[in-house]
């Protein structure tokens, strides 16, 4: 459930960062006049990122960390049920996967799997609050508008292909519940408008997001574009925006005009693809967004994410219907990502592509948040299971996460951290958090830990105050 007063707070400070970037009298023009960051070094191991985001709250034991099973039964206890569905081994010696996520188990020789993603500590659990973290590695609010990763590394890398936008969304839409709040985090913040997401909401549709809209000519088009080059210079961008805010969006149109006219657009028609390969990704929105993210990646991207989409009590966030709603969900993903790796490995392409699967927190059956902290119970969960809506993994869970990571220089076949077998199922070994995280994706592009700009005259760093530490044992 959504605490109202949480999400208009959240909300409302971050309106006021977004728009004190924007507001006359705010230091904007001085945003990005220093930056004590590296260059990119040339020990990377990835050019391209691709984030497969699991939105929702992903259960851990249900998926990549699959503990003892619990058949259903009429009154059984709750806090018998650690996994509601048996394990598979995978093709690793020892490893194991929760049924239904097999194709993904065949590919674990390509990749490493992480069971100790520890998420932060927020009070009251949030999904937005949760994925705003994961996002941009800042704790909201924010009294600046914090950029999304993506955007970090659409910044300091560019666009790999000039023509190929350097941060490409696909599959959320902003039509669902917490709109505003998802809003808050696609974004590149106050790196400026270039560096932000170009939205794909269906990947279906993909090559509607490149040609003008339906009805209108190229002529017409053209015109338009002209006039919006004259209005950026003058009110209201011009009246309230920084130079550098007016150029910024100025040269995100002109990118999006150079993908117009380019042959790489015919990357984006998905119908292009030959049929045994789209009939192999074609699980819904999710499985072509993930068909979508190769073909782009071969033309050039330089940050992809992959969302299944969150919309409040669909999808990962199972509430109730745990059991049920997974195993549609994993049917959702699991030939396609296996796919998707497969693709890119025969291509020659994975070596360089960084690809993580990953959710803003996971799911236990009775606890709510972590043991040593709890938080207010969101789910009537009770605690003997009559009927089979309960079984399954209702609440959140923070202290114990999977994320799965292939290419760009990662580990082989490796298996990396521990949670206990027992609930609570909580990280026991080697725990990390989201800075380490986000640095161990900077570390694979040669992005440096001190990359930082001033921003109203303090240095904003890609990780809080560039404390983050890549996990060097993750790599080969």
């Amino acid at each position: 459930m959504i605490n109202a007063w949480n999400r208009r707070e959240f909300l409302k400070t971050a309106s006021q960062a977004t728009l004190a970037a924007l507001a006359a009298g705010a230091p904007i023009a001085s945003l990005l006049t220093s930056c004590a960051g590296s260059k990119p070094i040339d020990t990377s191991t990835a050019d391209t990122v691709i984030l497969l985001w699991m939105a929702g709250g992903m259960a851990h034991t249900e998926t990549f960390d699959p503990k003892k099973y619990t058949p259903f039964e009429k009154g059984m206890e709750g806090n018998r049920v650690l996994s509601t569905f048996p394990s598979v081994p995978t093709v690793l010696d020892g490893i194991s996967f929760s049924e239904g996520l097999q194709e993904i188990g065949k590919v674990m020789d390509k990749g490493t799997v992480i069971r100790s993603y520890v998420a932060a500590d927020l009070g009251h659990i949030l999904h937005s609050r949760h994925q705003f973290n994961w996002h941009t590695c800042y704790e909201p609010p924010q009294t600046v508008a914090a950029p999304h990763i993506g955007a970090w590394i659409a910044k300091e890398l560019g666009p790999k292909n000039p023509v190929i936008p350097a941060f490409i969304d696909i599959g959320q839409r902003f039509t669902v519940g917490e709109a505003e709040e998802l809003k808050a985090f696609h974004t590149a913040g106050f790196l400026g408008n270039e560096y932000g997401p170009f939205f794909i909401p269906d990947p279906s549709q993909g090559l509607d997001s490149v040609r003008p809209p339906i009805g209108m000519n190229l002529k017409r088009f053209e015109a338009r574009n002209k006039l919006y080059k004259e209005l950026t210079s003058t009110s209201p961008i011009g009246e309230y925006g920084s130079d550098y805010q007016k150029e910024s969006l100025q040269r995100s149109m002109e990118q999006a005009y150079s993908l117009l006219h380019s042959p790489e657009s015919a990357a984006f028609n998905l119908l292009d693809e030959p049929k045994e390969s789209y009939d192999a990704y074609n699980t819904g929105r999710f499985g072509l967004g993930c068909l979508l993210a190769k073909r782009l990646t071969k033309q050039g991207a330089r940050f992809v994410s992959v969302t299944t989409e969150y919309e409040p009590f669909f999808g990962w966030d199972t509430h109730d219907n745990g059991h049920t709603r997974l195993a549609a969900m994993k049917k959702q993903i699991d030939m396609p990502i296996a796919q998707l790796i497969r693709d890119l490995d025969e291509s020659g392409h994975l070596d360089r592509t960084l690809i993580i699967l990953a959710s803003e927190f996971s799911r236990d059956m009775m606890v709510e948040g972590r043991p040593d902290l709890k938080v207010k119970e969101q789910v009537d969960q009770p605690d003997i299971l009559h009927e089979l809506k309960y079984y399954g993994m209702h609440r959140h869970f923070t202290d114990g996460c999977s994320v799965l990571m292939f290419g760009g220089g990662i580990k082989k076949g490796f298996a990396y951290g521990k949670t206990s077998d027992e609930r609570p199922c909580k990280t026991i070994e080697n725990p990390i958090k989201i800075d380490g995280l986000h640095q161990t994706i900077y570390h694979t592009l040669g992005i440096s830990p001190d990359t930082n700009y001033d921003v109203e005259k303090r240095p904003f760093y890609t990780t809080p105050d560039g404390k983050g530490k890549a996990v060097m044992d993750l790599f080969a």
